[in-house]
C-alpha cells in the first residue's frame, strides 16, 4: 500500500481505534513490570523500560507505531504535569538560589560547549547548536524545538534526526548510571535532585532515575528538569535571532509545552493549599500509573543498535557534551558541600 493510501485509509478509522492497540501494548508491559515489581521487588519503572525494550523489533508496526508514540508522548506529559499535584513552592525553596543558578549556567555552558565542539570537529555551528541544547535543555524536544528555528535544508533535517536518536540513546543510559553516581558520591537528596534533574536530557529518563531513588529525589528532579524545560524558551528565542536569516518557516513545535503549563498551574495551586489530600493521593496514583506506561511505550522505541548508524562525529558531539554536562553539575555539587 502506498504512503497516500494509507494515509486515506487512516483518516477513515476512528482516532481512537488507531491509538489502541499501541496504547494496549504499553499497557500490558506496565502490567508486567508491576507485577515483577511487586512480587520480586525493584524497580517498576526500569522493569518497564527494559520489558519495552524487548519488544524493540514492533516499533514500527503499523497497527501499534501510532499508539505507541500517543503513549510515549501525550500520556506521559500528562503524567508529568499531574506531577505537580504533590509539589510545592516550600520544595523549590528547598533547592536553594545556588542550585537553581548551578543548573542554569549548566544550560548556557553546555551550549557554548556544544558549539566549541563542532567547530572543532569541522562540523557546520547549527549543529554544535543543536547537540548542545539538546543535551543541555530536554533531549529530543529540544532537538526539534531548536531544530525549527535553524535555516531548512537537507542536511540540517538529517542532523536533526540523528540528534533525536543519539539524545534519546544516552538519555537512557544516563538513567541507569547516574543513580549509581549518586550514590557512590554519597549525594543527599536534594543534590541527588539537582544532580538528576540538572543533567538527564529527556523527562521520561529524568522520572524513572529519580524515582529508582526515591519519591523525594523524584520530586525534585522533575522540578529541576522542569525548570530547564523552561530554559527552553529563551534559548530557542536566541537561537533564532543567531541564524535569522535561515529561520525556518511554517508552523514550529511550542517553546513552553503545556505540560510545563499544567505542571507550574498544580503547583501554584497546591501550594495555595487548595488541593485536598485525597486528590492530591488520586493524582500521584494516576501520575504513577501514566509514567509507568509512558516509559513502558518508550522502551519499545528505544534500540542501542540505532546508535551505531549516527556516525562517529554525531556520537563524539553528543557524548562529549553528556559528559561536560555532568562533570560540571556533579563537580559544582560537591564544591558546595
Amino acid at each position: 500500500m502506498s504512503i497516500q493510501a494509507r494515509a486515506i485509509s487512516m483518516l477513515n478509522v476512528p482516532i481512537v481505534a488507531q491509538l489502541w492497540p499501541g496504547v494496549l501494548t504499553a499497557i500490558t508491559i506496565a502490567l508486567a513490570a508491576s507485577f515483577v515489581a511487586e512480587h520480586q521487588g525493584g524497580p517498576q519503572l526500569l522493569y518497564a523500560l527494559f520489558f519495552g525494550m524487548a519488544f524493540n523489533f514492533a516499533a514500527e508496526g503499523e497497527k501499534i507505531h501510532r499508539g505507541i508514540e500517543f503513549a510515549s508522548r501525550q500520556v506521559l506529559r500528562f503524567g508529568v504535569a499531574l506531577l505537580g499535584a504533590r509539589i510545592t513552592a516550600e520544595q523549590l525553596a528547598g533547592l536553594g538560589a545556588q542550585s537553581i543558578a548551578m543548573v542554569a549556567g549548566g544550560v548556557l555552558a553546555t551550549i557554548l560547549f556544544g558549539a566549541l565542539v563542532g567547530r572543532l570537529l569541522g562540523r557546520p555551528g547549527t549543529e554544535g547548536v543543536l547537540t548542545g541544547g539538546a543535551v543541555a535543555i530536554c533531549g529530543a524536544s529540544a532537538a526539534l524545538a531548536i531544530s525549527a528555528v535553524l535555516p531548512k535544508n537537507e542536511a540540517n533535517q538529517r542532523f536533526t534526526l540523528f540528534t533525536v536518536v543519539g539524545v534519546t540513546a544516552l538519555s537512557t543510559v544516563a538513567m541507569v548510571v547516574y543513580p549509581s553516581l549518586v550514590k557512590a558520591f554519597g549525594l543527599d537528596a536534594n543534590a541527588a535532585a539537582v544532580f538528576l534533574g540538572g543533567t538527564i536530557h529527556d523527562v521520561a529518563q529524568v522520572v524513572a532515575a529519580g524515582y529508582i531513588l526515591s519519591p523525594e529525589v523524584g520530586d525534585g528532579a522533575v522540578f529541576v528538569k522542569l525548570f530547564r524545560v523552561a530554559m527552553l524558551l529563551p534559548v530557542v528565542a536566541v537561537v533564532s535571532v543567531l541564524f535569522r536569516d535561515g529561520t525556518a518557516t511554517g508552523k514550529k513545535p511550542p517553546v513552553l509545552p503545556g505540560f510545563l503549563v499544567g505542571f507550574a498551574v498544580l503547583v501554584v495551586v497546591n501550594s495555595l493549599g487548595f488541593i485536598p489530600k485525597p486528590v492530591t493521593d488520586a493524582a500521584s496514583s494516576l501520575s504513577r500509573w501514566c509514567l509507568v506506561v509512558a516509559i513502558a511505550a518508550l522502551g519499545v522505541k528505544t534500540s542501542f543498535q540505532q546508535l551505531a548508524a549516527l556516525g562517529w562525529r554525531p556520537v563524539v558531539m553528543l557524548t562529549a557534551n553528556t559528559v561536560f554536562l555532568a562533570a560540571l553539575i556533579l563537580g559544582g555539587l560537591l564544591l558546595m558541600r
